[in-house]
């Protein structure tokens, strides 16, 4: 083996020194790089923070000089009217007026309220005179009460007078002063000011006191003539004084203040004039710097845009915000060099920092790399050589558990391998002999083998078939050859075709039973599918086992017509149709299959089953099911779920049409009467119909469906079929949440009743009410009973709410008794209710409990509740007049109506229904019925209720035809109770 020299590498060409050195360099380059993004971001950061800092600092100087300014505007508004109060209260007698000065003027001083008074020369010695003592009474309060907010107070009259605290200005202003010149006088005269509000002047010099400042007016009004105005100063350096101090500004802060027009009110190093004349406006002050300049006119071009109200300029951070009541800006700003000074100040420190980190890190890495890797990478070389001087069994190298310790356990590993690969070659050899021995023996155990053997390519194309398969299929080698596995299947297990080909794409086997059909000869295998690979891993044919299970077949198939159908009509019975929609759901679900779910029951069976007997509704049920199979295809699934209901799935079905046609033919097979024994009996059914996958793809989805859809054929009349939509899914789920909402009503108290009044007409008078329940929800609104009552009948909800009802209306009748009311109260009872047998013992307690006489309930009960079980009735009647309550009959003529009947029950009463009244005297049928009712019911001696009165021709007919107890609209709707005290009608 050729000798090998090796030279220890030092300086730049050690490992180390050159890793220790890009260390170095990307370190230093990487902190240089995280120091500018950090240096970046943060400069971003500290801007935008400063810039949500300058955003609620301009807010919350602006809301709170808002707050201010109507706080004042509300100090002054009561000023004005305490000082209005005055004026209209003072009785200013004929006294002589101050007497006036050289100049001619007027002036007076109240050295104890510092207030003065002033006259113009040209209103001396006319009536404006009794302003100095009508104005005298409480100045001194009000005055010193505005002088806490305000520089001053005062009042000017329309005819030159003024009173003012403190008296300065009164005591020097010119004798001809014109105040109607002034702008805080002009701004409030019905002219300019015909609302009578407070406003607020535009800032100007008042030359007596040297200073700039803005007025608050008010208008003075006396019997609606108006006689002046209040007004308060408040100086503009006072105001800024507040602004700063409100504001917290600290020193980098700064203030801007102008107003919509532009003028500039406040920016530093700004002074207006203070040499200027009297009512002069503070305008014309520009801004020399010209970043705030071009900030203020651009926010002024658009100020309702936000994006101006936060800017950025090359030196400025500003933000802007509005006083509304002062219609001014207000503008806080900073400089940029004082946000960044702090960053800039450590950028220096850090970039010292990480020079030395890097150089600290390159140090270290070239001790440790030489410690830790390269001395031992010098004794692996070493080895190494040995290795190849063919030292397999000297090699000794530490085993340490890092990378270079699984380097030298693999060097060694390959030594030992070098020597154990001699040693193996000869026995592989031996081995491989062997395995050909072993392969020839396995060919012939396949090809002798009395199970099935397939080999396919990795297309699944036959390739060989072992005798057992061609002597049982009678199939030739050459009739084969080439064919996929999957083409021998039976064509009634399409499905089974689909099903392996998808699995072996996505999981490369399959195992399942199937029905391979050849020549007419048809026989059950059980098929498990398995890959071949390739070194590789990659699939290169597969192998299929068959093993014939005919007689397995055979027998499920005898065990499932025990298990999977119905005894009684030979159908599938409910495991087995949901076992098939689930298949059938199965297929939908792979796009390539469509079909229809039929729900249905007879129409009245159990009334069949209850007059006949069981044994003939057994034979009816075996007669449908024969009208059934004779209807539909071999390939439609028909159960019978139990009872009188039955179920199809309708295979194939594209379309609703289909399904129609196929509901109409199954309708026309009900339409014969059937004999059952001697008698003959004619059927019907209601069909519920859904489409999958159009509808649903879920098997208890779809069941749902069919049965919503079936009961809505029943609700239209039955003997029809309805196909299901989502108006029925929403109904169903309208009519839960409604049940849901129903049980709240009851346990959170949401009912109410309401009182429709019954008037007599010989007195005129109210003589009872008919309660009538209303719901009202959480949010005020009211259900109609027409909604919510059929869902409390079928849930039972309705009794527990009929004994409230019960309740509350007895507590009613005995609050009307208790004033001396002699009224009866009318009490709807339901369906459900007047079938429970606690009926009795619940009225009769809370009569008792609440003192209330029976002979003062009226119940009203409808015709349809009574002609079911008519024994029944009539004993449940019995015992609720055994109470001494009286009974009524609801919505008499629209019901069954029957004299026969009606002569039985123990009625007191009739009440004629509105759909009889509502057409008098257009329906001259309508009007022969409500003449016979009240005849009958008079020859009867019973009382007649006409409800439903709104006319006065119907109130004519009533009385003509002597029924003088009438309710309805006509006289009021129906009330709650503390409303019925608003009835014009007198109550008995």
């Amino acid at each position: 083996m050729k000798e090998l020299h090796f030279q220890k590498p030092t300086g730049l060409r050690s490992l180390s020194m050159k890793l220790a050195l890009l260390v170095f360099l990307c370190t230093l380059g990487a902190g240089g790089l995280v120091l500018w993004g950090v240096l970046y971001l943060q400069r971003a950061v500290v801007l935008e923070q400063e810039q949500a800092s300058l955003s609620l600092l301009a807010h919350r100087t602006a809301e709170h000089i808002e707050q201010l300014i109507r706080q004042k505007e509300k100090k002054a508004l009561v000023a004005n009217q305490l000082f209005s109060r005055s004026l209209m209260a003072a009785h200013t007698p004929a006294a002589a007026a101050p007497a006036p000065q050289d100049d001619g003027a007027i002036r007076v001083r109240d050295p104890y309220s510092d207030s003065g008074a002033f006259l113009s020369r040209q209103q001396v010695g006319t009536s404006a005179e009794h302003w100095f003592v009508a104005t005298a009474g409480s100045w001194e309060a009000i005055a010193t009460m505005m002088r806490q907010d305000f520089f001053n107070f005062y009042f000017i009259s329309y005819d030159h007078f003024i009173r003012i605290s403190p008296a300065d200005w009164a005591l020097e202003i010119d004798a001809e002063h014109n105040f109607h010149q002034d702008v805080f006088f002009n701004l409030a005269t019905p002219e300019h000011n015909p609302a009578r509000i407070p406003r607020w002047t535009p800032v100007y010099f008042d030359a007596i006191w040297q200073r700039w400042m803005t007025s608050l007016i008010v208008p003075v009004y006396i019997d609606d003539v108006f006689v002046g105005v209040t007004g308060a100063d408040y100086v503009l350096d006072d105001l800024f004084d507040d602004l700063a101090l409100v504001a917290l500004l600290a020193r980098q802060h700064k203030l801007l203040v102008f107003e919509r027009s532009g003028n500039l009110l406040l920016a530093p190093g700004h002074q207006p004039d203070q040499d200027a004349r009297m009512n002069t406006l503070l305008q014309d002050m520009a801004l020399s710097d010209p970043d705030l300049l071009a900030f203020k006119q651009q926010f002024l071009a658009e100020p309702e845009r936000k994006q101006f109200a936060s800017a950025s300029t090359e030196r400025y951070l500003l933000h802007a915000a509005s006083v509304e009541r002062l219609d001014w800006f207000i503008t806080v700003y900073r400089e940029k060099d004082d946000v960044f000074q702090v960053l800039q100040s450590i950028h220096s420190k850090v970039m010292v920092l990480f020079v030395f980190i890097a150089l600290l890190v390159a140090v270290l890495l070239q001790f440790f790399i030489y410690r830790l890797v390269l001395t031992r990478l010098n004794r692996l070389s070493e080895a190494v050589q040995r290795l190849g001087r063919g030292g397999y069994h000297t090699l000794k190298l530490d085993q340490s558990r890092d990378e270079i310790g699984v380097l030298n356990r693999a060097v060694e590993a390959m030594s030992d391998e070098i020597s154990e690969l001699l040693a193996g070659l000869n026995t592989r050899i031996a081995e491989k002999e062997q395995a050909e021995r072993s392969t020839k023996k396995l060919t012939k155990a396949v090809a002798f083998s009395s199970s099935g053997i397939v080999l396919t390519n990795a297309q699944l194309q036959i390739e060989y078939l072992n005798p057992f398969l061609e002597d049982l299929l009678l199939l030739q080698p050459a009739e084969a050859e080439g064919k996929l596995i999957t083409d021998f299947i039976a064509s009634e297990m399409e499905f089974a075709r689909e099903d392996i080909q998808q699995t072996i794409l996505s999981r490369h086997h399959w195992r399942g039973d199937i029905l391979l059909a050849h020549q007419a000869q048809h026989y059950w295998m059980s098929m498990a599918i398995a890959p071949i690979r390739d070194e590789k891993g990659s699939v290169t044919n597969y192998v299929c086992a068959l093993q014939d299970i005919s007689f397995i077949k055979e027998s499920q198939q005898k065990m499932e017509q025990l298990a999977y159908y119905d005894v009684l009509t030979g159908l599938a019975n409910r495991g087995y149709f949901r076992e098939q929609l689930r298949k059938a759901l199965a297929m939908s679900q792979r796009g390539h299959y469509a079909f229809a779910l039929l729900y249905f029951d007879l129409d009245e069976f159990k009334l069949i089953n209850d007059t006949l007997g069981h044994d003939a509704g057994d034979e009816l049920l075996q007669q449908v099911a024969k009208r059934l199979i004779g209807r539909l295809r071999e390939e439609d699934t028909i159960a019978r779920l139990g009872g009188d209901e039955f179920a199809v799935i309708l295979s194939g079905i594209e379309n609703r049409e289909q399904a129609a046609l196929i509901a109409e033919n199954l309708q026309h097979s009900f339409s014969a009467p059937v004999k059952l024994g001697s008698r003959e009996v004619a059927i019907s059914a209601s069909i519920g119909i859904t489409m999958a996958p159009e509808d649903a793809m879920e098997e208890e989805l779809l069941l749902k469906h069919a049965d919503l859809a079936m009961y809505e054929a029943k609700a239209r009349g039955k003997n029809t079929f309805h196909f299901f939509s989502q108006d029925l899914k929403d109904a169903a789920k309208d009519r839960l949440e409604l049940e849901n909402q129903l049980r709240e009503a009851i346990r959170d108290h949401q009912f109410l009743l309401h009182y429709q009044p019954k008037i007599d007409l010989q007195t005129n008078s109210v003589v009872g009410y008919e309660a009538l329940l209303r719901w009202r929800l959480p949010d005020q609104t009211l259900v109609p009973p027409g909604r919510f009552i059929p869902v409390a009948e079928s849930t039972g909800m309705i009794v527990s709410i009929g004994e409230w009802v019960l309740w509350e209306g007895c507590r009613f009748l005995a609050r009307q008794l208790s004033r001396g009311l002699d009224v009866d109260l009318s009490i709807n009872l339901s369906a459900r209710q007047f079938r429970d047998n606690t009926l009795t013992e619940t009225i009769a307690r809370i009569l008792q409990r609440t003192g209330v006489e029976p002979r003062r309930i009226i119940f009203e009960i409808t015709e349809s509740m009574l002609m079911g079980d008519t024994d029944a009735a009539i004993h449940q009647l019995n015992q609720l007049k055994s109470l001494g309550v009286s009974l009524s009959i609801d919505d008499f003529g629209t019901g069954y109506s029957s004299l026969s009947y009606l002569k039985r029950f123990p009625v007191d009463e009739l009440k004629i229904d509105r759909s009889f009244v509502q057409d008098i005297p257009g329906d001259r049928n309508d009007m022969d019925i409500v003449s016979a009712i009240i005849a009958m019911a008079q020859q009867m001696n019973l009382r007649v209720v006409a409800e439903g009165v709104e006319t006065a021709e119907q109130l004519t007919f009533l009385k003509q035809h002597n029924c003088t107890l009438v309710q309805g609209y006509y006289f009021s709707i129906p009330l709650a109770e503390q409303e019925l005290s608003l009835l014009d009608f007198t109550i008995n």
